[in-house]
């Protein structure tokens, strides 16, 4: 596993597609304290001091990018950035230079973040301004973006959810980079769950993986009544079934650990425990490290074990960084 991580050679990049978001994160905690606070300004207006907040760049696919790279990974962000915002993401990614952004005029999308605890879990609630990632479709990619995704070792889509043009982009990217490892990560589909199974169906035959989180494979496996997910025997069931349904190989990560199945096996790592200090965007540094597990070709427990320590190096970042590879490797290390 290690040595097939530290000769992990990209002959092109990865390419991420397509969301840029401007990011808020508060930290709430005590969430009924602050409601009684809110009530009580709401009458006459006024301040709420003493709130811990940070200011990050944030989207799914800028997440992706930005763990990638700090993996060591060559990187191509298709994204979108106007003149104000756009030095952000350029001073973001200028420390490596195997990154290539290609910014494509727009207005990025907005979110505020509210971290709180959950009877001792952490949950994180969005709100969020979608911006021109609402409406990213094929036509946004011009000569140099197809040429980057041709040449792609792996493609990933992040946030359909939030992009009504959503589906068409992943056809035209997966038709156009036929030799890469595809890979969807659909984010919060709650609000279009019936159109989100049609496109799979739509999708299944040029995808090498659908990655997602807890609440995003309940709602899916809703749309075939298959239940909802539980305990580690039940979650493999349910996985394995979906994937067969919808002919999709499943990485889900979830807070206990990290599911694989191709709908005939299936596979469970259990998370490592860590003390959890950041929240928002741990999904996207999974997604990162398990992208680069398919691409050295590590075997499946290997790869979600590889994935869940980057997760988990993230987690207990009080800033949030993204570890690098050799943290990571040394981390795993220690592991086994």
């Amino acid at each position: 596993m290690l040595e097939k991580l530290q000769n992990l050679n990209i002959v092109g990049s990865v390419v991420v597609l397509n969301d840029f978001f401007l990011d808020r994160i508060i930290k709430i905690q005590n969430i009924a304290t602050l409601y009684d606070l809110i009530s009580k300004k709401s009458q006459l207006g006024g301040s709420i001091r003493g709130i811990p907040q940070t200011d990050l760049k944030g989207g799914n696919a800028t997440n992706v990018a930005y763990a990638l790279a700090k993996l060591g990974a060559p990187v191509s962000l298709i994204t979108i950035a106007n003149k104000s915002n756009s030095h952000i993401l350029h001073e973001t990614f200028s420390e490596f230079p195997n990154c290539t952004l290609f910014l494509i005029d727009g207005n990025p999308g907005r979110t505020t973040s509210f971290e709180f605890s959950n009877n001792g879990s952490p949950v994180n609630i969005m709100l969020s301004d979608l911006g021109d990632n609402e409406n990213f479709g094929p036509e946004k990619l011009g000569q140099k973006e197809q040429i980057a995704i041709q040449n792609a070792d792996a493609v990933i889509v992040t946030n359909w959810a939030s992009n009504e043009k959503g589906t068409e982009l992943c056809k035209l990217v997966f038709g156009k980079s036929t030799k890469s490892l595809h890979f969807l990560d659909p984010a919060d589909i709650q609000s279009r769950p019936g159109e989100f199974k049609e496109a799979i169906s739509e999708l299944a035959s040029d995808l090498d993986s659908l990655c997602l989180n807890e609440n995003e494979c309940n709602i899916l496996l809703k749309q075939f009544d298959l239940g909802m997910i539980s305990n580690e025997e039940e979650t493999k069931k349910l996985v394995s079934g979906l994937s067969e349904k919808i002919s999709v190989t499943i990485d889900l990560h979830t807070s206990n650990g990290a599911f694989w199945s191709n709908g005939k096996e299936v596979e469970f790592v259990k998370s490592l425990p860590t003390e959890v200090k950041f929240v928002t965007g741990a999904g996207d540094v999974w997604n990162a490290a398990n992208i680069l597990g398919y691409l050295a070709d590590l075997e499946v427990k290997e790869r979600l074990l590889f994935a869940n320590t980057a997760a988990s190096l993230y987690v207990k970042s009080p800033n949030g960084m993204p570890p690098t590879m050799q943290e990571t490797l040394s981390f795993v290390t220690a592991v086994l």
